[in-house]
This record gives C-alpha cells, structure tokens and sequence, in this order.
C-alpha cells in the first residue's frame, strides 16, 4: 500500500486493500473487467489501467507507472498486455503476474472464439459481407491515424527518419519482415557506437514471428498433432519477436500467411483485422481468430497461449530488471531503430491493405471521413467500428 485513502473520498471506488481479500483476487478481478470494457487500442488501455492503478485503487505511484510504460517498450510483444501483467506482478508477485495477463486477455480471447464461429458459419452471408464491407475502410483509417501520432515517438530526428523510409522501401521490395526489423536495430546500435563509443553491455537475441487465419470453414476442420505444433511454433515465433504497436502483427501475418504460406487470402486477413477491432482487449487477439479459422477451437486455445506466452516470460524475466534497462543508452538506441523500422511496416502493410479495402466512392468517403473525426475528436474506436457496420449493412439492403 502506497498510502491511506483520504478522507471524505469514498467515491474513488475501493480502499487500496479489504480486509479478507487476497491481493491476487483483486488483481484478477480488477483485469477481468478491464479486458471486457478496454475498448481503443493500447494507448485506451494503458489511460484505464492508470485510472484505476494509480488514481483511484493507488497501487502504484504515477513514477512507477510511468517506469514501467518503459520497461514494456524494451521487450518483444502486445505492450498494453506487458504493462497489465507488470502492474500484476507488483501488485501480487508471480501469482499476480499470471492472473493479471490471464484475466486481461480472456475476455476478448472468447468473445474473438464467438466472433470466429459466427465467421466460418455465416461468413460468406450478405450481411456479413455487408458488414466487414463496411467496417474494413474504418479499421484502415484507424490504423492510418495510429501511423500518424505515434511517427512523432519513433522517428526522433533525420537519421530514423531515414532509417524509417529505407525499411518502408525494402518491406514493399518483398523482404522478409523479420529481417527488416533485424536491419533496423542493428544499423541504429552501430550508429549509436560510432558516436558514442560506449562499452555495450550484453545484447540478448530475438526469434521471430508468423499467425494463421483462414476465411469459410477451417483449413485443417480435423487437424494432426503435427499441424496443431506447426501453428503454435508459428504463433510463438510471432510473440517473441514483435516489437511496436499490435498493428505491426499485420505486415507478419500477410508475410508468413498470405504470401508465404498461402493459407489465407488478403481479403481474409482484411476480415481477421475487422474483427481483431471490433473486440476489447489486447489486438492480439487477431491469432485466436486466425487460429480458429486455421484448426478449429483447439487452433484458437493454441495459436491464444502461444502468441502471449513470450510476454509472460519477458516480464517475468524482467522485473528486476526495469529501472537498469531504461535507463541504457544501448538499449535505448537499439529500440529507438526497432521502433522506426516497426513504423515503416505497419505504414506497408496499411497502404496494401487499403489497396484491397478502398475499392469504390463509399468506401473511400468511410475511410476519410472516419480519418478526419479521429483527428478532431476523442471519440473510441469501437463507435467508429459500430458506425462502419451500419453503413455496409445499409450498402447490402440497397444494393
């Protein structure tokens, strides 16, 4: 406890413990219902966890908070997800850290299951397809305005500037997302030596990354232990790997997935993305659809625990770790290229998504008016993501 409720507030919700109450239980609860209401994104999460962390439960101080943001910057993974399992963990230690990331992701890992099984049932219905007709260009200017606020965090001065425009032009090229983001770290850590010359501590190796979605009924409807261990190796490859904004998992899954593997159409990862929004909680959650789509629900269970799975491991592995590597100006360098590179994908990957998603006079009006409220307004995402089924279920009954 950082310090006694003041008098006269019994509106800041609960004391910051109750007699009879473990601080595990609080910690599950309190996450449960933040994985069901976190509509927006991880900067939406991240404002409702400090509401309740530090304004009104005061679990934590604003300092501590803040340190932590930080510390979920320097790892692999969904970061809203990082910072829930990190404020769980200080709250109630490794208990706290599993039952805060559990509780956080299960809401929308059932609702995203729900929303799977209605896909593969009533999926190539005309009001579904009216729907997704309508919420896709939202989901693109979303993603558009994301691009564009956090560009003033990841491209710090000329050179990531750059380094940003480089990884755009390789990643349209056709080269391997994993190694664009490699390049990226690596050409920043160099440049960080030549200036500095510092004596660089340790450097800690990355794996990589992949998902699976499919559209209409699952590609494996009776799937082999061997296909079931090739989805979750590919899921936990992706959860180890991924730096930047969830949005980034899109340039990974149309590589290994699209492209690659050719497991899923563009159009079907259009329609994974659709529904990763319409849902609360981590974006991650886009691998427990894809995972359905691929294997049924044994791929939703297994493509959800591997893709967080790294997180659960990187925090752990963390914690005593944060103020040390926040504080490294190596580690700073190396994610300072991480992030600019991560930008530049998600910038290819939502410009070849809207290639497939703007394809007439509606679409676009959607797209640039949804672009225009989201930068004049607070409104949440998922009012926009309401309105754009609206509009494509009205385009399906007037067609």
């Amino acid at each position: 406890m950082t310090g006694a409720q003041p008098p006269g507030s019994p509106g800041d919700d609960e004391p910051t413990s109750r007699p009879g109450r473990p601080p595990v239980r609080e910690v599950a609860w309190l996450f449960l219902k933040l994985g069901t209401i976190a509509f927006g994104g991880p900067a939406a999460h991240t404002a409702m966890m400090r509401d309740e962390l530090v304004r009104r439960r005061r679990w934590v101080t604003d300092q501590r908070f803040v340190d932590l943001i930080g510390a979920t910057n320097l790892i692999p993974g969904p970061n809203s997800t990082e910072l829930a399992i990190h404020l769980g963990y200080d709250r109630a230690r490794w208990r706290g850290l599993l039952a805060a990331g559990i509780c956080f992701i299960l809401p929308a890992a059932l609702i995203v299951t729900a929303l799977a099984w209605a896909y593969v049932t009533y999926g190539d219905t005309p009001a579904v397809a009216g729907v997704l007709y309508g919420i896709v260009p939202v989901v693109i200017a979303i993603i558009a305005h994301a691009l564009v606020g956090m560009s003033r965090a990841a491209v710090r001065n000329i050179r990531y500037g750059l380094l940003a425009v480089a990884a755009l032009a390789a990643y349209l090229a056709g080269v391997n997302e994993l190694l664009v983001l490699a390049s990226g770290a690596a050409l920043a850590a160099g440049v960080h030596l030549a200036r500095h010359r510092p004596r660089p501590p340790a450097a800690h190796g990355l794996l990589a990354v992949p998902v699976f979605t499919a559209g209409g009924q699952p590609l494996f409807p009776d799937p082999t232990a061997g296909q079931l261990i090739q989805l979750f190796a590919t899921m936990l490859k992706i959860g180890s790997v991924l730096y930047g904004s969830g949005y980034v998992l899109l340039a990974f899954l149309r590589g290994d997935f699209v492209d690659r593997l050719g497991w899923i159409t563009e159009q079907q990862l259009i329609d994974a993305v659709s529904i990763g929004q319409v849902t609360p909680g981590p974006v991650f959650t886009t691998a427990t659809f894809v995972g359905y789509l691929v294997a049924g629900p044994p791929g939703a269970f297994l493509a959800t625990v591997a893709i967080f799975l790294p997180s659960f491991v990187f925090v752990g592995l963390l914690t005593r770790l944060t103020d040390k590597l926040r504080s490294t100006a190596w580690t700073a360098a190396i994610l300072d290229g991480v992030n600019a590179t991560a930008l530049a994908l998600m910038a290819g990957v939502s410009y070849q998504l809207a290639r497939t998603a703007i394809i007439d006079p509606l679409t676009a009006a959607t797209a640039v008016i949804t672009l225009i409220l989201l930068w004049r307004t607070r409104i949440n995402n998922a009012w926009y993501i309401a309105a754009g089924a609206v509009i494509g279920l009205a385009h399906t009954l007037l067609a």
